[in-house]
């Protein structure tokens, strides 16, 4: 079916205008973007800054905080109250590092915000990525209830479930703590520099979706900051519900032992702003609370439904009620990754169990128009030959259906740019 992978707009070329007080940075900033076919024109002095941007209505603007004149933040201020120039991306570069700077920049209206001294082998890329502003989307751990190593299970992976979210703004989302986010963790420290902000959104409490959350090593380094945020539960706390698996008793580690600042945000059913990005949340047809979320961000949308059962139309337990308001809840979304653990022939038996079959995932996805669905939360005893096999039927139900939505069934570290 069709490829998800939104890409033609990083072959565009841009123009730019650089306004900073070092020369240097300038002749850097401006061969690195050269060098990929982008236009630039350099400003030494701020004063006259916003009168070339408005001639020149640039693609993008980076500018330096401290500058004599018009300082960075004031230039946005600038900008940003004229609406002439709202398609305009303004990216700081500075070498103020504070946190304080990059919060009041992001609520002045900055799109991005880059540190001196310059990384020359990502600064070209970064900046494109954040014109574009396309959300980076990368599965690391499909499966559910338990890991599943071995030779089987190399083509999509034997890790549980871990999904991320990251946006051109910095916005950083981790969807679930299963065994999926140690790879993450890897990923991490292997690669990214300074200090990490991030929201963590746990689906529900249920083991394969937290116990692998102590082996997420960015948790233990100071300056690092976390939210965690989770379905709220009458009888224990969000923060009780992650300490208790860390208890001596089952872990020689506390969760005192975290180095970096975490905190805790219990949710309903609702609709709430998280890091500047709209999220929504809906109670699942599952054992216990368990939350599915809704991302919407400037016109894309993406959904995690992650444990879910759709009873089937003459099951005792069906409620079309609730089948109604998922599918309203879920609608016209880009993305919609979700819970298939069976196959219809494996689901006769498994009813009542709190996941679904094939066959009504499909269904779902056609009638809410979703693009794409993800095929997520295998079962532990499917091989990857047996994911192929419901990935077939998938596409088959929806070829029988005459449905515009596509399908895929994700591996382990696949990104997609929605």
């Amino acid at each position: 079916m069709g490829n998800p992978v939104m890409t033609d707009t990083k072959e565009r070329k841009f123009k730019f205008v650089i306004i900073d007080d070092d020369q240097d940075i300038i002749d850097l900033e401006t061969a690195l973007l050269a060098k990929e076919g982008h236009e630039v024109i350099s400003l030494i002095k701020s004063d006259n800054a916003l009168q070339v941007i408005q001639q020149e209505q640039p693609d993008c603007v980076l500018s330096d905080i401290m500058m004599p004149d018009i300082d960075g933040m004031m230039l946005l201020k600038q900008i940003r109250d004229d609406k002439s120039l709202d398609d305009i991306k303004v990216v700081l570069v500075t070498g103020r590092s504070f946190a304080f700077d990059r919060r009041q920049a992001m609520k002045l209206g900055a799109d991005g915000f880059i540190g001196k001294p310059l990384d020359i082998a990502t600064f070209a890329e970064t900046v494109i990525e954040i014109i574009v502003d396309e959300i980076e989307m990368t599965f690391w751990g499909v499966r559910g209830t338990l890991p599943v190593p071995g030779p089987k299970t190399l083509k999509y992976g034997g890790n549980t479930s871990c999904m991320t979210l990251q946006f051109a703004k910095g916005q950083f989302f981790v969807f679930d703590a299963g065994t999926g986010i140690k790879a993450l963790s890897n990923h991490l420290m292997a690669t990214r520099d300074g200090k990490l902000n991030a929201k963590i959104f746990i689906s529900h409490p249920h083991w394969d979706h937290i116990n692998a959350l102590p082996y997420f090593a960015p948790l233990y380094i100071p300056g690092n900051e976390f939210e965690i945020l989770g379905a709220a539960h009458a009888s224990i706390s969000l923060r009780d519900l992650i300490s208790s698996q860390m208890d001596d008793v089952y872990f020689p580690i506390t969760m005192k032992d975290f180095g970096s600042h975490v905190e805790f945000r219990e949710l309903g059913q609702g609709a709430f702003d998280v890091d500047g990005i709209a999220v929504k949340t809906m109670l699942l047809s599952h054992p216990g609370n368990c939350l599915g979320y809704r991302i919407d961000y400037k016109g894309r949308s993406i959904c995690y439904i992650t444990d879910n059962e759709l009873f089937l139309p003459e099951s005792p337990s069906y409620y079309p009620n609730y089948g109604n308001n998922l599918a309203s809840f879920i609608e016209g979304s880009d993305a919609l990754i979700t819970d298939c653990t069976y196959s219809d022939a494996e689901y006769a038996s498994k009813v009542g169990w709190g996941h679904s079959c094939i066959s009504r995932v499909v269904a779902l996805a056609h009638r809410a128009n979703i693009r794409v669905l993800y095929l997520a939360h295998h079962d532990p005893d499917q091989d990857d030959d047996a994911i192929d096999g419901k990935f077939e039927s998938a596409k088959k139900y929806m070829r029988d259906l005459n449905s515009s939505t596509d399908v895929l069934a994700p591996a382990e570290s696949l990104t997609v740019f929605i």
